[in-house]
């Protein structure tokens, strides 16, 4: 029984009978973008300004070096950030400045200590939709351009963040200058509403609110001028620093989105929408319900339904709480899970490569590294080693034996790496996942071939026993 076909994740065939087609999703016309927003090729030269420098970055590292080396990952750092700042005209802090954003805008990729130029770079001068697709990205991670104060403890940090998007929609629904202490008070009455949603009392030493009528002593006001100034250094607002040029309380006066701001938060605003008035609807459900329900619909809008949820997250809790799904039992809820991390993109890549050293989620994380780092999906399956490849067989059999029907889990049987049956389960008792067993006996339940049936069933008795 020689074979030489590839095995296929769960996400392209495998798992298309786990799936249910949706075909009454509601129509809705194009929404239009708010009165005044700039054509999209407006908006894209407005991102091409912001981006510029790490551009400029992006192509001396990825291209005019050939495969170059990266200014970060470089174990010679600082010598080749000079070099760079030396080339291009910028001080070494501008550099790395500006490859922090060539990376999370999706220029570059890197492999080792090799930088290579992704695709939004080869089509930056040419296609307006990758150009702001990057800008989005880099808006969606605003909170890693900026570091956050040192004295401030992470928790307090995190609520902040997740606050966020509560007041840039009252810039954009104020469509100009909003005073920073009507802000404040917006991120005030966030805050307390997520600690009151989690029945959190602030914890000794935390931000609190314990002088509100002077903003300057409030740790919140610290908090509210870096998350503004984080925003203000990706080109999603401007800053009226009022008239000491300090840049402090006193020096912040307004806060005003840019047309590229203001078109962002519209978007994410009409991603919501769309996912309250969709049959799915998942938007308010967790990571875990939100993935069970895209299991009944075609990957594209499945897809629609991962950026409705993740525009009402702020992307770190987001992701942290699919890698939670993706660590449970359901294999196919952690396929799915990485379908909606591919969603997420740059600002999840350092939270999958620290997921790539777990066993379970190695084969997927593995996978999701290499499509980010531009291989075409049918090819990053050669990044798995042969006992990596047989696991995540034996996985995506699980999902398939529990969400799937018997013939697609016979079919699921050509799809193996191994050359015939025998060396198959000889390496699907060596490769030790949980589920092995499960997976052997649904399997020789479901073949019609009597003799491939008692191996397999006989293979399941090994396992199970312990036996060789």
């Amino acid at each position: 029984m020689a074979r030489n076909s590839r095995l296929r994740l769960v996400r392209p065939r495998a798992l298309a009978t786990a799936r249910r087609a949706v075909t009454n999703r509601r129509n809705r016309p194009a929404p239009r973008p708010p009165e005044g927003t700039p054509p999209r090729a407006e908006l894209a030269r407005q991102a091409r300004t912001v981006l510029a420098d790490a551009v400029r970055i992006a192509r001396w590292a990825a291209v005019d070096r050939g495969a170059g080396i990266s200014p970060a990952a470089d174990p010679e750092a600082v010598a080749t950030e000079e070099m760079a700042a030396a080339a291009l005209d910028l001080t070494p802090g501008q550099i790395r400045a500006g490859w922090d954003r060539a990376r999370l805008a999706g220029l570059v990729e890197l492999h080792g200590h090799t930088a290579r130029p992704g695709w939004r770079l080869h089509a930056w001068d040419r296609d307006d939709s990758a150009v702001l697709r990057g800008w989005v990205a880099l808006f969606d991670a605003w909170s890693l351009v900026h570091p956050a104060p040192e004295d401030v403890a992470p928790s307090a940090v995190a609520e902040v963040v997740e606050a966020v998007p509560q007041v840039l929609s009252l810039l954009q629904l104020s469509a100009g200058p909003v005073l920073v202490p009507a802000l404040l008070d917006l991120l005030r009455q966030r805050v307390e509403e997520l600690r009151e949603e989690r029945c959190e009392v602030p914890l000794q030493g935390a931000v609190t609110d314990t002088a509100p009528a002077d903003p300057g002593t409030d740790g919140l006001s610290a908090l509210l001028d870096w998350a503004l100034e984080g925003l203000a250094a990706v080109g999603a607002l401007t800053l009226d620093d009022g008239t000491d040029g300090h840049g402090g309380r006193d020096g912040v006066g307004q806060a005003t989105l840019t047309p590229l701001g203001n078109w962002a938060v519209w978007v994410k605003l009409e991603q919501i929408c769309v996912a309250a008035q969709s049959p799915a609807g998942n938007i308010e459900q967790s990571a875990e319900d939100m993935l069970r329900g895209c299991a009944r619909l075609t990957p594209g809008p499945a897809r629609d339904e991962y950026r409705a949820w993740l525009a009402a997250r702020t992307l770190s809790s987001a992701v942290t709480e699919l890698l939670a799904v993706a660590r449970g039992e359901d294999a196919l809820l952690r396929g799915l899970a990485f379908e909606a991390l591919r969603v997420v993109g740059a600002p999840a890549e350092a939270e999958v490569r620290a997921a790539a050293e777990e066993a379970s989620l190695r084969p997927y994380a593995l996978l999701w590294l290499a499509e980010y780092d531009g291989a075409d999906p049918d090819d990053a399956q050669d990044v798995l080693t042969r006992e990596e490849a047989t696991w995540l067989w034996v996985d995506t059999a699980a999902a398939v034996a529990d969400h799937g029907e018997s013939a697609l889990l016979v079919r699921h049987l050509d799809s193996a790496v191994q050359g015939t049956v025998p060396a198959l389960l000889d390496e699907v008792r060596a490769v030790g996942h949980p589920r092995t067993v499960q997976v052997l006996v649904a399997l020789a339940a479901a073949h019609p071939d009597p003799a491939l049936a008692k191996a397999v069933r006989r293979a399941a008795f090994q396992v199970h026993t312990g036996g060789s």
